[in-house]
């Protein structure tokens, strides 16, 4: 594994800093086949995420980016090595995890305001004060007026903001990110990025983000990791150094934006096109 600056690089964090939010420590996951055979999907795979920081994954299709997020809600366990949050083994679901996912996890039978509710009442809260903290979340997101419309009513962008809503209601700690805006169109998802942002510079929660897009994972992270063709492990690290506050709708045309994602589509490109080749032998 290789970690580069993909601008100069800020202070190393101090002696006797805290535990990272999320550490994968050599982790191997094999899985059997159902011809019985074994498959490794992650090998040798170490990736730190520290708190509050925002953390970028990509790799070609296949390669294992999804099993990593597995790994860390603790709904999979490691063939080998160690997953740990806040310097402790990760020993089952943790309630400090909010996860999004790519297809819609709303309940279809129940409205917005219930959709986002739902979480504060399985956790016991008082049925009117997670109503009221619903209710302030949805404004939030900017759904105010759409509380009693059910899902099949709402665009693909309205429906992402009530489950960026359901998720930040729960206010988690670390917040895991399965491609959550791939299906929607360039413009939606540039409103969706400006979103996400802003709700987590104002909570502070460890995010992991795994995309397809690096113009994506550069204009939302700290550090973008750039997986191997699997079996998955880290080829490279890369921080981004550009400013915050960012604004999604305009940084990605600025020329240190431009230079970053050459950069790192460099170094990407040949894991896309070994991983294109094996699914082509395979086909």
């Amino acid at each position: 594994m290789t970690e580069r600056n993909a601008a100069p690089s800020s202070p190393s964090a101090p002696a006797g800093a805290r535990a990272p939010a999320i550490e994968l420590i050599r982790v191997n996951r094999r899985f059997v086949t159902p011809d019985g055979k074994s498959m490794t999907a992650l090998r040798d795979f170490t990736m730190t995420v520290d708190d509050g920081e925002f953390v970028a994954v990509v790799g070609p299709t296949g390669c294992g980016k999804s099993t990593t997020l597995n790994l860390i809600t603790g709904l999979d366990r490691p063939s080998g090595g160690e997953v740990r949050l806040y310097g402790n083994p990760v020993d089952g679901i943790d309630p400090r995890i909010g996860f999004v996912f790519q297809t819609d996890a709303l309940f279809p039978w129940r409205n917005v305001i219930d959709n986002v509710v739902a979480g504060p009442l399985f956790r016991e809260k008082d049925r009117s004060e997670a109503y009221a903290l619903a209710r302030r979340w949805l404004a939030r997101v900017k759904l105010s007026g759409h509380e009693t419309k059910y899902p099949h009513q709402l665009s693909g962008g309205m429906r992402k903001r009530v489950a960026l809503a359901q998720t930040f209601i729960n206010e988690p700690r670390i917040l895991l990110m399965d491609e959550p805006f791939s299906a929607l169109d360039v413009q939606t998802r540039v409103l969706m990025h400006e979103a996400l942002l802003a709700l987590w510079s104002e909570s502070g929660a460890s995010v992991v983000f795994v995309t397809h897009d690096l113009e994506e994972a550069i204009t939302l992270a700290d550090k973008v990791y750039v997986l191997t063709a699997g079996p998955a492990t880290v080829k490279s690290v890369y921080r981004i150094e550009l400013p915050r506050p960012r604004v999604a709708a305009e940084i990605r045309y600025q020329q240190d934006f431009i230079d970053i994602s050459h950069t790192i589509w460099n170094d990407l490109r040949d894991e896309v096109m070994k991983g294109a080749a094996r699914s082509e032998a395979a086909a």
